[in-house]
């Protein structure tokens, strides 16, 4: 599978958007960011593209296609099976695999 291509900005340069927080919110974003080693800033953006790569928002370049030569034979029915989950559970598998990578990576 090919890489995601990062975004290569700097903060003169990059769109600023203010975003009101619910209360509390902020210093769990300071603790995730903290346990993650980055900056609030890039855990913000971190997970906003998660989120849109996992609503398929970021366009038909990271759709993977089930006769992709990319994949293996158990990696397309491992997608294909994915694909047939409701969004619903579908998130809850991605945030299930994406708590044990965090974990695997704090054990390290």
């Amino acid at each position: 599978m090919r890489p995601l291509k990062q975004a290569i900005y700097s903060s003169r340069t990059a769109d600023k958007f203010v975003v009101r927080l619910p209360d509390g919110m902020r210093e769990r974003i300071a603790e995730v960011a903290r346990n993650h080693h980055r900056s609030m800033n890039s855990e913000i953006i971190a997970r906003l593209e998660q989120s849109l790569i996992q609503e398929g928002a970021l366009g038909e370049e990271l759709t993977l296609r089930l006769d992709s030569p990319e994949l293996s034979l158990n990696e397309r029915e491992l997608l294909q099976r994915f694909r047939q989950l409701s969004h619903r559970q579908q998130n809850a598998l991605v945030s299930l695999i994406a708590h044990d990578v965090e974990v695997t990576s704090d054990a390290s």
